[in-house]
């Protein structure tokens, strides 16, 4: 997920897990790059934005190819970490009540996501 600061990337977490049915009061995970939330399936909340220039791996591996939902914000930072199959979501600001979400499926998995949410 890319988007500016301040543009939605964790709202747009938070309603993720309201539909995951996670409880827990979902915040974004700068300082500790990764959150992880119970629900329905497991939620991987990542914030990789500090990790810019560094080639730490910090087993990203694990949460990709596991049973859960990963969400990485500032995706970009860790581009050679990433899986081949996957959703890209771009949130631009538009003002204060306005956004526009942008999705890019990369894989053909992500294409029929994509197609069956345009129905």
């Amino acid at each position: 997920m890319e988007g500016d600061l301040g543009a939605g990337k964790t709202t747009f977490t938070k309603g993720l897990a309201e539909g995951l049915g996670v409880k827990r009061s979902v915040s974004s995970p700068t300082f500790t790059i990764i959150k992880e939330y119970e629900g329905e399936l497991p939620l991987y909340h990542m914030d990789v934005y500090r990790l810019e220039y560094s080639d730490e791996d910090i087993g990203f591996d694990e949460y990709f190819n596991g049973n859960g939902i990963s969400v990485v914000e500032w995706a970009t930072f860790i581009e050679d970490y990433l899986p081949d199959e996957r959703l890209n979501i771009n949130i631009s600001y538009i003002d204060e009540q306005s956004r526009e979400l942008k999705f890019q499926a990369v894989g053909t998995h992500f294409e029929w996501v994509l197609n069956e949410l345009k129905r």
